[in-house]
């Protein structure tokens, strides 16, 4: 029987959910739902399904201390640092090369370190339901949510209604579709086979390296350049001189979009993937008047806002609606609700007038 490991990437910035969200400190590492961190909870979630043992991170070289911080009993071997961000397919890629040299037919778990989960239970049982139809198929299998709502924000994909397209509890993927616009994510809401897609992905080792070496040779390159040295004393050194250089693409367009046998596993256990601000309004208790509050904050014929304080300055609000007000001990954000997805705007203007010392 195959092993199997999960790979959780943690490396990311998380740039909209900026202010709290900085370059030294990004949100994976960030206490925003609960009492423990985005990435202390998800690794929490997952030794339900595995031993610590077969958990493994991928993060930044920058981030390696917060890392062995938030989770101590990680083994040390068990961190992947990347020394430059090289999007979702050279991280995904590196870690399935580096647990291959161990374990060659491993079956491994693709899961992002700053997701939301109410039901952890049922999240389990899917992916256990999901392990099933990985080996069935010695394909690519993928975790769906159910859409809730019109969301513009995530991906979509659409699923075959052929009942001879099915595997267990699996939906051969007919396509994936980019964030849409408010009108087509209304529309996506009303089929019954069209899912929000999580980012999570379950393969065999040898199936992702053959995937890579098909669809992304540059990098299969590259990642057979630094093979040799995964696991030794000279990996981190032989990652600093190879691993920049690598392209950069999402494992989405490098990939899941070109390939087939790719199967969803449909599941409502309650998730969100936290990408910006608004998102606190799915994932936090809200007052009377839909308000998500945090910290020192009177407020007065305030609605529908999101209103985070950091220290003990007070933030008064009085005849707002649909605003975020984000206060930290250098910066204040306040933005349109409406514009939560596009905080990135900012970062580049910022970077524009040289002020990366607040990013």
């Amino acid at each position: 029987m195959s092993e199997f490991n999960v790979i959780v990437m943690a490396g990311g910035k998380g740039e909209r959910f900026w202010p709290l969200s900085r370059s030294q400190w990004p949100k994976q590492f960030l206490t925003i739902a609960g009492e423990r961190s985005m990435l202390q909870m998800t690794v929490d979630r997952l030794r339900k399904l595995v031993p610590l043992a077969q958990i493994h991170i991928v993060s930044h070289v920058n981030y390696r201390n917060i890392v062995r911080m938030q989770l101590p009993e990680l083994p040390e071997e068990n961190i992947l640092l990347e020394p430059a961000g090289r999007d979702t397919a050279a991280c995904i890629g590196l870690a399935s090369y580096k647990i291959s040299k161990q374990h060659p037919d491993s079956e491994l778990l693709i899961v992002p370190a700053d997701h939301y989960v109410v039901d952890e239970e049922d999240f389990v049982k899917c992916l256990l339901k999901g392990r099933d139809v990985l080996r069935a198929t010695r394909g690519i299998v993928t975790l769906g949510i159910k859409p809730t709502y019109p969301e513009t924000g995530y991906g979509y994909m659409q699923v075959s209604s052929r009942g001879e397209d099915r595997i267990f509890a699996g939906f051969k993927v007919e396509r994936f579709l980019e964030k849409p616009n408010r009108e087509t994510a209304e529309f996506f809401i009303t089929q019954p086979n069209y899912f929000w897609n999580s980012g999570m992905f379950m393969w065999h080792t040898d199936t992702i390296e053959r995937m890579i070496k098909r669809f992304l040779p540059d990098l299969h390159k590259g990642l057979e350049t630094i093979r040799p040295a995964l696991g030794t004393a000279d990996e981190q050194a032989i990652l600093e001189q190879v691993y920049p250089r690598l392209p950069a693409i999402s494992i989405d367009y490098g990939v899941m979009e070109k390939t087939d046998n790719i199967y969803m596993i449909p599941c409502e256990f309650g998730w969100n993937d936290v990408g910006s601000w608004g998102a606190l309004d799915k994932i936090s208790e809200r007052d009377m008047y839909d308000n998500v509050i945090q910290g020192n904050v009177v407020n007065l014929d305030t609605h529908d806002c999101i209103i985070h304080s950091v220290g003990d300055k007070l933030i008064a609000t009085l005849g707002i609606q649909d605003i975020i007000i984000v206060d930290t001990k250098d910066i204040t954000l306040v933005c349109s609700k409406y514009r939560s997805q596009h905080i990135k705007e900012l970062i580049k203007e910022l970077k524009r007038q040289k002020m990366e010392a607040y990013l």
